[in-house]
């Protein structure tokens, strides 16, 4: 593994109010302790992503399964594996349209996917512009407002905004999972559930973020 270029900041060093939030990130992730460990260096960091995170996450307006899927996408385009290697335990278990496996291997292609209702294609445009800066439309903002209320759009948008620029960051430090807190599961993907598990999975020659050949991509 890479070097990892912030530290995590030991338990001990953390008010009580933080270590209460670190033990439900051991429990529940999203999100998981080690990027919130290194986050504690500066507690209003801390504080401002874990409050931000819960109530536009995990509560809000908009249906939390369809934000998992934009989080994920967001993973994909960035190459967060950290962050793509984790799961909502709540969008896994959501109502009528919970997030599967499959939905999120198509991810990248969603548009072309038949695993997707229109309003979660609409949100994944709505993702996949913000992340890539495309240009937008007439069109492009009556497709959205068919689906989501303005309510909706700016919470969505935001969310976006914010797993965007965590994930664009936290790639960038070489940390891993199981490292803080470890010996549980809370939302981790499936076959990355412990450190063992975790090695194995990115070692497949199928891992979703292993690096291309860049020799090969140069003969081609």
């Amino acid at each position: 593994m890479a070097q990892q270029r912030i530290s995590y900041v030991p338990l001990e060093r953390m008010t009580p109010e933080m270590r209460a939030e670190m033990d439900r990130c051991r429990r529940e992730g999203t999100p998981r302790p080690e990027s919130s460990a290194v986050r504690a260096h500066v507690p209003a960091a801390f504080w401002a992503f874990a409050n931000s995170w819960r109530d536009i996450f995990h509560a809000g307006v908009c249906d939390h399964a369809l934000k998992e899927l934009c989080r994920l996408y967001v993973s994909r385009a960035v190459s967060c594996e950290f962050c793509g290697n984790q799961r909502s335990i709540k969008a896994a278990t959501a109502g009528d349209r919970p997030v599967v496996e499959a939905q999120v291997k198509e991810l990248l292609d969603f548009e072309k996917s038949a695993r997707y209702s229109e309003r979660e294609k609409a949100a994944l445009a709505y993702a996949e512009a913000i992340t890539w800066r495309l240009e937008t439309d007439d069109a492009f903002w009556a497709r959205l407002q068919r689906h989501f209320s303005e309510p909706e759009l700016v919470e969505l948008g935001c969310f976006v905004a914010l797993t965007m620029g965590q994930q664009s960051w936290l790639r960038l430090l070489n940390i891993e999972h199981h490292q803080v807190l470890p010996g549980t599961s809370g939302s981790m993907a499936p076959g990355f559930e412990t450190a063992a598990a975790l090695a194995a999975s990115k070692a497949a020659p199928d891992y979703w973020a292993k690096p291309k050949d860049r020799s090969i991509e140069g003969a081609a």
